[in-house]
């Protein structure tokens, strides 16, 4: 055994030669392994392609060469984007001997965004020139038309190569850009689907970054008929635009479009996000100032009468989702600021305790956005500014502004200050609650809640928590759950909501500390997620008005106070069916309305014992039994007696239909057959797609601006499907 193990290794050492080593050319490398480009080929994966091109146009405007961008998204799963910059360069290029348009369309590592001011970028979002590079590898078709010095220039792309030189198709009087690109669905193989929302979302907070800058955004894929005679289709039904065609702003009759155009900059951001909020203060602060290694500093704030805090960070107009150099020097400037007003003014106590970060955030809607030259993230992904110099920048030039702010406006500053010390009395109120409900030793077994039947394995990788609706659903979910793995948790009604209320509040609750203590994390500032007990947490509540109602609560609870737990895909919404049918010994399960029509007919009430001769009172109901009848499928499904007699129309066969209002009407073996079993059970993973829109849904819905929630449930009545 020892010499065949010997053998092996040495044939394996002699086949590994310079002839394993691959060498990948051109674009090869993007399309072996996109994910190191674009972060994954799904849906943010493609929609970062749109992020991509556009970034290129934004950036023209950042240096001052365009004003307007049209976003596009045309027929046949294709994106156009235009600007009206300096246009692409399409003359010859020193070092790769072809046109400087090919080389940045087909060569990685490319572009004018290496030389600083003298490429004309003095900042730049494209650090590696890989953008439109990688959009092109990734797209089975491209095409980009200059408009630049009189001519027209074109050249078209697939897969990442081109299919000819760059040639002048005609002439021009202007200088744009334009771009269209078709996704490869071999690379995104989940769907080419763009979402119109989510793009007109980016394009919006983009416009408020960049002052001056218009952009477009147009959803012509179901605007086909709106296309006029200067556009052609081919027959694949995608649409060819002529190539002297700039803009397609009115190229396209009644379809969906958005045009943003912010001068206030992030103040109208602040605002936005503030509009269904109770503003603390009038005056929005505000300041851009520039300083040595940092071209633009920008901030603005408004304390909102919320407690929580939305803090957006941008540095080269990338957003940073998880903060960096420049929100900790923005949170030190803000905490030192605040302590140093309210001691000089005489607002603060003697004796009493600073404000801390936490305290000076409660209520907070602020935007920090650096800019520049030379910038560092950390990470592939830019979630996160490594640039020092950005934290002593953002901290000099907003502590200074914000001092003279709230000596300037001293009725604003008295709101704020009485903010933070309400929310610093809060947080000691909230401590001494939680110490007293999250004492040493309380999750350590004899104190978790007495309604949960835990499971018998302590592997949390393995473990499930039921969370269930009411004493019956629980009692039912005990009985039929795989012990050893699923623990059952009931809930006594709707939970408090939580969307304005404190800690300490909230641990008064029963059912909000028996739901802490079963997740084993604590909460607050103790918060430990290697502490969870169960690595899937199940909301399985009932499938009517007030199971939304309770879910909603339960997601509103985690999204505010367990966050990490939906962030890590601990959060799951399980799908209990509708309807349990009976149709002669056949026993079926609907987990939608669409699904037992499609199934049974719309002939078929809803009613216990429906005869089969009561459907064949007509031609139309008999033939589409016969017809449901006489298929392989459904006969394989029936015992052959019972299909015979149907085509013979002599035998009736009894359909039986429940209608489940709540997992406490099943028995145990339903409820495990089409709830809890693994093998067989449907569940959601919640996520957080964009934690700010996510933000504002639950403000609006949960929150306390009644009109705004009323106007909501208007807009979206009539997709609501009401169970009555």
């Amino acid at each position: 055994m020892a010499k065949d193990l010997e053998e092996k290794t040495a044939k394996k050492k002699d086949s590994y030669g310079a002839d394993s080593i691959q060498v990948l050319e051109g674009l090869e490398p993007v399309r072996k392994r996109p994910g190191m480009y674009i972060g994954t080929t799904g849906p943010d994966g493609l929609h970062h392609l749109v992020t991509e091109i556009f970034d290129n146009s934004r950036d023209e405007a950042m240096g001052g060469f365009a004003n307007e961008i049209e976003v596009a998204l045309l027929p046949g799963n294709r994106v156009r984007v235009v600007d009206n910059g300096r246009g692409i360069p399409v003359d010859i290029q020193k070092q790769t001997k072809v046109s400087a348009l090919e080389t940045i369309m087909t060569v990685l590592h490319a572009g004018g965004k290496f030389g600083g001011e003298d490429s004309g970028y003095k900042v730049s979002g494209g650090l590696h020139g890989v953008g439109a590079s990688v959009v092109n590898a990734l797209s089975v078709y491209t095409q980009v038309v200059v408009h630049k010095d009189g001519g027209i220039y074109m050249q078209e792309y697939s897969q990442g190569k081109k299919k000819a030189a760059v040639k002048k198709i005609g002439n021009t009087k202007t200088h744009n850009t334009i771009v269209t690109f078709e996704p490869d669905p071999i690379i995104f193989k989940e769907g080419i689907i763009f979402d119109f929302n989510r793009v007109v979302n980016h394009m919006r907070q983009q416009a408020y970054l960049v002052r001056g800058l218009r952009i477009t955004v147009i959803d012509a894929r179901e605007g086909k008929d709106g296309i006029l005679s200067e556009s052609k289709r081919s027959k694949d039904g995608r649409v060819e635009v002529d190539t002297d065609i700039v803009y397609l702003r009115d190229l396209f009759l009644q379809v969906p479009s958005h045009t943003f155009f912010f001068e206030g900059g992030l103040a109208s951001l602040v605002k936005f996000n503030n509009q269904i909020l109770k503003p603390l203060h009038k005056n929005i602060f505000y300041i851009e100032k520039k300083v040595e290694g940092v071209e633009s500093v920008e901030v603005a704030l408004q304390y909102a009468d919320d407690i929580s805090s939305r803090i957006l960070a941008f540095a080269n107009n990338i957003h940073t989702p998880e903060g960096g150099t420049h929100i900790t020097g923005f949170k030190t400037a803000l905490t030192r600021t605040l302590n140093t007003y309210a001691k000089k003014n005489n607002m603060a106590k003697d004796g009493e305790d600073n404000f801390t970060g936490d305290d000076v955030l409660e209520g907070l809607t602020a935007v920090v956005s650096v800019k520049l030259q030379e910038i560092q993230f950390e990470g592939q992904t830019k979630a996160k500014l490594g640039s020092v110099e950005a934290q002593s920048a953002v901290a000099t030039v907003f502590g200074e502004s914000f001092a003279a702010f709230l000596e300037e406006n001293p009725e604003d500053a008295r709101a704020i200050i009485q903010k933070v010390i309400l929310a610093m009395k809060a947080r000691k109120a909230a401590k001494a609650a939680k110490d007293s409900v999250l004492r040493k030793g309380a999750l350590e077994g004899m104190t978790l809640p007495g309604k949960l039947a835990d499971c018998q394995s302590s592997n949390a990788s393995e473990s499930e928590l039921f969370i269930v609706e009411g004493d019956s659903a629980g009692g039912t979910a005990k009985t039929g759950r795989d012990r050893r793995i699923q623990a059952i948790l009931p809930l006594r009604g709707k939970i408090l909501n939580i969307e304005r209320a404190r800690l300490d509040r909230m641990l008064g609750s029963e059912q909000i500390k028996n739901l802490v203590l079963a997740f084993g994390t604590a909460i607050g500032d103790t918060f430990d997620i290697s502490k969870l007990r169960y690595h899937k947490i199940i909301l399985a509540t009932d499938a009517d008005v007030d199971g939304a109602h309770i879910r909603t609560l339960i997601l509103t609870l985690l999204y505010r106070y367990f966050k990490p737990l939906i962030e890590g895909g601990f959060v799951y919404i399980a799908q209990p069916p509708l309807y349990k049918v009976k149709r002669g010994k056949e026993l079926l399960y609907f987990y939608t309305e669409e699904e037992k029509v499609k199934a049974l007919g719309k002939e078929v009430p809803e009613m216990n014992e429906v005869d089969a001769d009561m459907l064949i009172e007509s031609d139309d109901s008999r033939e589409r039994l016969l017809e449901r009848a006489g298929t392989d499928t459904e006969v394989e499904e029936m015992d052959a007696e019972t299909a015979s007699a149907i085509l013979a129309g002599k035998k009736s066969v009894k359909v039986s239909i429940q209608r489940y209002k709540g997992l406490g009407e099943m028995n145990a073996d339903e409820l495990w057959e089409t709830t809890m079993d693994p093998e067989r059970r449907i569940l959601k993973k919640v996520a957080i797609e964009d934690a700010q829109d996510a933000d504002k849904v639950f403000d609006m819905l949960m929150g306390t601006d009644v009109p705004a929630r009323k106007m909501f449930i208007q807009s979206n009545a009539k997709k609501a499907s009401i169970d009555i």
